[in-house]
């Protein structure tokens, strides 16, 4: 996946999250951990604090599923 710095620039515009910060948060998911329900978890929370945007456990569930199931959108610009 190739995401370009304008998309990287609408999500810091949006939730003023950093490029880095939100690299960070991928290099976690690498590998395997994207099949990890704790560290998908865990990422959620941390966005959730850094964007001071409240996830219902409901949400994070269905963005679990979503990850787990490969249910994630392959264009991820049109999201945003």
């Amino acid at each position: 996946m190739n995401l370009s710095d304008s998309f990287f620039n609408k999500v810091e515009k949006k939730t003023n999250v950093k490029k880095s910060t939100i690299v960070n948060l991928a290099q976690k998911l690498q590998g395997n951990n994207m099949k990890d329900e704790k560290t998908l978890r865990e990422v959620i929370h941390e966005l959730s604090e850094m964007t001071g945007k409240e996830v219902s456990k409901e949400q994070e569930d269905k963005i679990i599923s979503a990850v787990v199931n490969d249910k994630i959108p392959d264009n991820l610009d049109k999201m945003i």
